[in-house]
């Protein structure tokens, strides 16, 4: 009997052990999940918008066979991102890739050039209107201008969808491409925490919670943005 009880204990030990390997593999290397904390992306990805990052699609593989045999892609211009904060790798951020190495990127009047090039980004949202195409070019705001600068290899230059309320490439430099942890997949789960969009936009104000945990889960829970895929 002892036998027994002992094998069955070992049996659920074996068990729970191979789902915190598989689990700690499968974060590490294939999925991660992201929550937004602040409105860069908006109004692509909210605050308290809660993602899966496919941390496989950019894996470096070893020979030209691997990569055609996995589900491995490069980085692409579009591609939203997530990423090391090269200013603290700490930190984890969310941005759009816009550059890629070897291009030149310059901003006039917040439109983006490459190569001499405008592009067209159906995702941006901007707070202010961008200034007339007759201002001088000289404004020392680079919301509005920037550049040109060439792309170094093995980096990219990426940009927050909000284009005035973002803190990216404009401001701290290129991304080195070692940094890059994987690319933004879907969204499972969008939650809209009042307090957090207060602080998101430096407002001190004092929010008061009404309502029990299970009503504000079911009224601040932003059903329509479920499943999301994110683009």
């Amino acid at each position: 009997m002892s036998e027994f009880k002992k094998s069955i204990c070992r049996e659920y030990f074996e068990s729970i052990v191979v789902a915190v390997i598989l689990a700690l593999f499968i974060r590490t290397f294939v999925v991660q999940a992201f929550k937004i904390p602040t409105g860069s992306m908006e109004r692509n990805l909210l605050i308290g918008d809660h993602l899966l990052v496919n941390k496989f699609v950019f894996a470096p593989t070893l020979t030209g066979a691997q990569r055609s045999a996995l589900p491995v892609t490069s980085i692409a211009r579009g591609d939203v991102i997530v990423f090391k904060y090269p200013e603290d790798p700490e930190r984890d951020f969310i941005k759009r890739v816009i550059g890629l190495p070897g291009e030149v990127i310059e901003l006039r009047h917040k439109r983006v050039y490459i190569d001499g090039r405008p592009i067209d980004e159906p995702y941006v949202h901007y707070l202010r209107p961008p200034s007339d195409v007759r201002s001088p070019y000289g404004v020392a705001d680079l919301r509005e201008q920037f550049g040109p600068v060439t792309v170094p290899p093995d980096e990219y230059f990426v940009m927050g969808d909000n284009r005035d309320n973002s803190q990216d490439s404009r401001y701290w430099g290129f991304l080195p491409r070692a940094l890059v942890k994987g690319r933004a997949l879907v969204i499972y789960w969008s939650y809209e925490n009042v307090a957090d969009v207060y602080r998101a936009a430096g407002d001190g104000s004092v929010i008061r919670r009404t309502g029990s945990t299970i009503t504000r889960f079911f009224t601040r829970t932003r059903w329509t943005r479920l499943l999301h895929q994110i683009r």
